[in-house]
């Protein structure tokens, strides 16, 4: 019984993979999806259904196959919620930390110069700002802080 070479040269790998990615680039313009590197869970559960509807029935997926693709997704599913729930959290204690400042003399280092002031307002959000002698500043540059 003669094997089938399965593998591609190095050519081949590259003639493939350059076909790839003018196909991927001719279908974003097309479609207005881009490529993702990383499957993310509506992807995996898309790609999940398809291989159920499309499996042969004289010889279905295998219980423990399924149970293990399926504890994957759930898996996947609350990675995502934690991801979600961490950021909030961060997101919180940024405003937060800025917040507390209110009232206080700060010392902001921006590159070589160092400003000393009192926090008067905050602005909250992403990248939370106070607002010192007459300026806003980025939370990351405040040193030190005195309270008053």
């Amino acid at each position: 019984m003669d094997s089938i070479n399965t593998k591609m040269s190095a050519p081949e790998l590259i003639k493939t993979d350059a076909e790839v990615n003018r196909f991927n680039k001719v279908n974003e313009k097309m479609t207005g999806i881009k490529n993702k590197q990383q499957m993310g869970k509506d992807e995996f559960l898309t790609l999940l259904i398809a291989q159920l509807s499309h499996q042969d029935p004289t010889n279905p997926m295998d219980n423990t196959e399924f149970v293990a693709q399926m504890a994957q997704f759930s898996s996947l599913e609350q990675m995502h919620n934690m991801s979600n729930g961490f950021e909030k959290i961060a997101s919180v204690m940024h405003n937060n930390d800025a917040i507390s400042t209110i009232g206080k003399t700060v010392e902001i280092e921006m590159g070589t110069d160092k400003i000393t002031g009192v926090v008067e307002k905050v602005v909250r959000g992403e990248n939370p700002q106070v607002f010192v002698n007459g300026n806003f500043y980025n939370m990351e540059h405040i040193n030190a802080v005195y309270g008053n």
